[in-house]
């Protein structure tokens, strides 16, 4: 199963560069996965990425599946997760844990848990990681763009810190990715200098099994001109914008985004003394019918175009054509080949650059960014030279000289196609990728079902409460919503879902009269047991034991200021348990960076702010509920959940129905604005009893939906 959320994902007319989330990840995706479907070893491959419903895009992104080949074996799944209308990849982030949810029921309409899940960018990652976590299986991570490269260079290039961290919700995307590297088996670069230089910058670089596994080229459609042979149907665009259609093209093709740096491209061309006599320059940056009707930022970009353009007077000697299709773009390499031009990417970050091998294969020499990606392409293929982005008077220099030595450029031209196919090819790419997956999928440990006789296998819907100021706290509400349990019979199991350990949870509960749970989630969901009972569920167990340290963590934080270790009472074999104040200890921001440095994997939970719980990377409540639905079948819209503090949030968010009692602690204020989190006025359990009327939980179930 591969997963990418954002953006406009289908399998034909790709619309690169339509805007800033719909580029070179697509299509290395759906060049993967059709890939990967063509071997004999591969039964099926799953691309799930968002269902969109919007007259904006097209009407196939709304489609449920797409097939990807002729035998049925690679399909696109859209799953319909958040608000129904395209967003931008920023506005993802309070949505995930429904795709979580959601993607588990299509692996149960599938009826079989995939043997690894590969996510690619940081949305995707953490997606990813809590998926493969509850599934048990291996987890393949691919960043393409990391958030904390991106960040370094846009300050490099004079923008303002805190306006690009509030547009591009670094803090979400970094920590996202940190997470992703905490619980990866294996992660795929496409370079070496992505895994020395870009993440090396993560705290968790040092212990992750990273493998460089460059992307590929069709080189069924990327081939060098013929001579002799016609340059097109594109070639009109391009060439009404030109005073000289015969003078060689400098070309680039990229989204109009800021990171992409063409603005520097037409100052370079512009301000050098001879360039525009020399050559005409032809910019395909996405589509666009008016400029006023672009996002924001290629709004931006596309107005920075146009007036350099205007200010060097560049009419005639600059092409930029309103639209181009996937099925023009080789065709675009070859005239500019065939005019003996050159291919210019002056991106101020580039982690791959599939448009670098498309030229080389077409017989372009390539000017590039000296960055990641084009640092590795033009080793191997020796067909250009790098620049450095910000310096446009050295970028027109090398522009020139590459377009003034004609024995060169042939040498150039002839090495990049042979480095393409000696290097970048994607039957090249699934060999490794399959040997590495198979060497992962060989040591897992598949799940047991669990052994004993349970009612949680014919129940239809689950009612999960945290115990402290939710369940308890107020007697006749208490008395109430036990009557209305009661009432509901064999199609309603209840559980709780605490921080307390498993004794003192069932001490309180009996001395506030309520019966033993179907379900106990206890010790901050780092343990599992079920009915009177109270057997443990041993497979939560030994899935928690996925790379926790005990030993590491306590060495770790011993001596942080403002922490204090809680009665051995308190501590558990997967939890690790603090009072915590909350004036003199560590942010957790710099907690989770600390213990990520010695190489420790956890997840960090911070409550009622009064206490620091530390738990294997694969624990919580959120987790431990989505494990035993999955288990047992339960959908998650048919999971009610109610909690009231902090160590509530992951198991409030997602596509389970969420209440949050009158009484709650402020930690929680931020999910008033999901659709999915119903914040009753009453407290306790009359405020759960509130939240199960307000979704008529115990009727026909009133779904939220989003606009």
């Amino acid at each position: 199963m591969h997963i990418s959320l954002h953006g406009l994902v289908r399998g034909t007319e790709l619309e690169l560069g339509r805007d800033a989330d719909t580029g070179g990840q697509i299509q290395y995706v759906v060049e993967l996965v059709r890939a990967l479907a063509g071997r004999k070893d591969v039964n099926r491959v799953d691309l799930l990425t968002r269902q969109i419903h919007d007259r904006r895009v097209g009407a196939d992104y709304a489609e449920a599946e797409e097939l990807l080949d002729e035998a049925a074996k690679a399909r696109i799944v859209r799953i319909p997760f958040g608000p129904r209308r395209y967003l931008r990849k920023e506005r993802l982030w309070p949505y995930i844990d429904c795709f979580i949810d959601l993607a588990l029921r299509h692996i149960r309409s599938v009826g079989r848990v995939p043997d690894a899940i590969h996510a690619h960018y940081a949305d995707a990652g953490l997606a990813g990681a809590r998926l493969a976590a509850l599934l048990g299986v291996p987890f393949v991570f691919t960043g393409h763009s990391l958030g904390r490269e991106k960040r370094r260079r846009l300050v490099d290039s004079g923008q303002d810190p805190d306006a690009i961290d509030q547009r591009y919700q670094f803090d979400q995307r970094i920590e996202a990715e940190e997470q992703a590297l905490d619980m990866a088996s294996l992660v795929v670069a496409s370079t070496r200098q992505e895994v020395e230089q870009q993440y090396a910058q993560y705290a968790n670089h040092s212990g992750a099994n990273i493998i460089v596994v460059p992307p590929g080229v069709d080189l069924s459609r990327f081939r060098p001109y013929k001579r002799g042979e016609a340059l097109g149907p594109y070639r009109p665009e391009v060439e009404r914008f030109l005073r000289h259609p015969k003078r060689p093209l400098i070309l680039a093709l990229a989204r109009a985004d800021e990171r992409k740096n063409l603005a520097t491209l037409v100052r370079a061309y512009g301000e050098h003394p001879t360039l525009r006599e020399k050559a005409n320059l032809v910019l395909i940056a996405g589509n666009r019918t008016r400029i006023a009707e672009l996002d924001k930022g290629a709004r931006r970009v596309w107005r920075e175009l146009i007036e350099l353009i205007d200010d060097y007077d560049l009419h005639g000697h600059v092409a930029y054509p309103k639209h181009h299709s996937p099925e023009d773009v080789a065709g675009i390499y070859r005239l500019a080949a065939a005019r003996n031009g050159v291919f210019v990417n002056p991106a101020l970050t580039e982690p791959f650059g599939l448009t670098l091998i498309e030229a080389a294969a077409s017989g372009l020499p390539v000017i590039a960014t000296d960055d990641g990606g084009p640092q590795e392409i033009l080793r191997h293929c020796r067909n250009g030279r790098l620049i450095d982005p910000l310096d446009t008077e050295g970028l027109g220099k090398t522009l020139a000289d590459a377009l003034g030595n004609r024995t060169r450029w042939r040498q150039w031209s002839q090495r990049g196609q042979r480095g393409v196919a000696q290097h970048y090819t994607w039957a090249g790419h699934a060999d490794t990728y399959l040997r590495e997956l198979d060497r992962l999928i060989a040591r897992r440990r598949r799940r047991r079902r669990a052994p004993h006789k349970s009612r949680l296998p014919t129940v239809e819907r689950l009612l999960i409460c945290d115990i402290d100021n939710t369940l308890l706290g107020d007697r006749e509400g208490l008395d109430r919503l036990l009557e209305a349990i009661a009432g509901a019979g064999d199609r309603l199991a209840f559980g709780i879902a605490t921080g307390r350990r498993l004794d003192s949870a069932l001490r309180v509960l009996r001395e506030w009269g309520v019966p033993t749970p179907d379900l106990l989630i206890t010790a901050v969901g780092s343990e599992v047991h079920y009915g009177p009972g109270q057997l443990e569920d041993g497979d939560w167990l030994r899935h928690l034991d996925f790379r926790w340290d005990r030993e590491a963590v306590l060495e770790a934080l011993s001596g942080a200021p403002g922490l204090r270790l809680q009665p051995g009472s308190e501590q558990r074999a997967h939890k690790i348990s603090y009072f915590a104040d909350p004036d003199r200890m560590p942010g957790l921001g710099e907690i989770r960076q600390l213990l990520r440095e010695r190489g420790v994997h956890v997840n960090v939970i911070f409550s009622h702010d009064a206490y620091l719980d530390i738990l294997p990377i694969r624990a919580s409540k959120g987790l431990a509920v989505r494990f035993v639905a999955d288990r047992w079948g339960i959908e998650m819209e048919r999971v009610l959940v109610a909690g009231d503090s902090g160590n509530d949030e992951e198991m409030l968010s997602g596509h389970s129905l969420g209440v949050v009692v009158g009484n709650y602690s402020h930690e929680l204020d931020h999910l008033k604005q999901r659709k999915r989190v119903y914040f009753a006025e009453a407290e306790c359990a009359a405020g759960v009893l509130e939240g199960i009327e307000h979704y008529d939980f115990l009727g026909r179930i009133r779904q939220p939906q989003y606009d």
